[in-house]
């Protein structure tokens, strides 16, 4: 692959690329990196769902979107919100691009008492994904994409205290654990649905400079120390950039039959090494801990355990 690290977008990434007759689920694609990664999917022929919090704002976007798309309610904060998704799903579903999210928030807690980032990023993604299952293994070539962070270099996840019930809240690693799980998520699904002939991978997007994810952060300075907001080892993206590996992953033929594996930049990452805000942490490509991940994820959702 020939795509620029920072320069390359979206669109770049599928040209000549013809999805036609293929469905599509983009959560959060009522703004940002959703609204660029549906836009795309839907410029190559795709029929695009856009799952969304603001039915209003997602029915704004698909206005202005080509081609087939529709949009329905997700609030993946909401486990009932979910389930009913999945229930008005139906027909195969050749890509699923888990893609909303939230950042650094204070701490909250879902009606069932789970820790608001963790929840959202992972858990309500987790019961979308395996509500879903039927449908992707209906479609034969399946795509499952999580939309990660260069954020989980911070934490892995704390597999006995994920809701932070024993350890001083930390939004900046309660944000990290979470994106490690999106990581963890895509290496358990690639073992156990490699036989329906669906791929799972996870992404970096980069720091993109116009999303509402941040809305949390009031002062930057509350990140880890790892954080350096003038390191030269990561450059800032927009949107269309950003939501380039993303689509890569959903719709290049590039990387069909590719699974279990982390992007950045349109390409595997590497190896995360200390200092440098770039790569996969080791402990989030750890199959024993995905497997432990997923058993807890399937008892926290009520999910069942394919």
């Amino acid at each position: 692959m020939l795509f620029g690290a920072t320069t390359t977008t979206a669109a770049e990434v599928l040209a000549g690329v013809d999805l036609t007759g293929r469905r599509v689920i983009v959560t959060g694609a009522s703004s940002g990196l959703g609204v660029a990664t549906a836009r795309a999917l839907a410029g190559a022929g795709a029929q695009v769902t856009l799952a969304v919090r603001d039915v209003a704002a997602g029915e704004q976007v698909a206005a202005g979107l080509p081609g087939v798309t529709r949009v329905a309610p997700l609030d993946l904060a909401d486990l009932r919100s979910v389930a009913a998704f999945v229930a008005a799903w139906s027909g195969p579903l050749h890509a699923l691009v888990n893609n909303a999210g939230i950042m650094a928030t204070p701490l909250r807690r879902t009606p069932e008492g789970r820790e608001l980032q963790f929840a959202v990023n992972h858990l309500g993604h987790f019961a979308l994904a395996t509500g879903l299952h039927p449908a992707l293994a209906a479609a034969g070539s399946a795509r499952v994409v999580a939309v990660s962070s260069v954020g989980h270099v911070n934490a892995g996840v704390d597999l006995d205290d994920v809701d932070f019930r024993r350890r001083p809240y930390d939004p900046w690693l309660a944000y990290g654990q979470s994106k490690t799980a999106n990581i963890l998520f895509a290496v358990e699904a690639a073992r156990r649905w490699a036989a329906d002939g669906i791929t799972a991978n996870a992404l970096n997007p980069g720091r993109i400079t116009e999303t509402r994810l941040g809305r949390h952060v009031g002062d930057i300075a509350a990140a880890p120390a790892s954080f350096d907001p003038a390191s030269t080892d990561v450059s800032w993206k927009d949107v269309e950039q950003g939501a380039a590996t993303s689509v890569l992953l959903a719709g290049s033929p590039l990387v069909a039959g590719v699974t279990g594996r982390y992007f950045e930049d349109c390409q595997e990452a590497g190896p995360h090494r200390p200092g440098v805000r770039r790569g996969v942490a080791a402990y989030a490509l750890d199959p024993e801990a995905a497997a432990r991940l997923w058993d807890l994820s399937a008892e926290l959702t009520g999910a069942r355990r394919r």
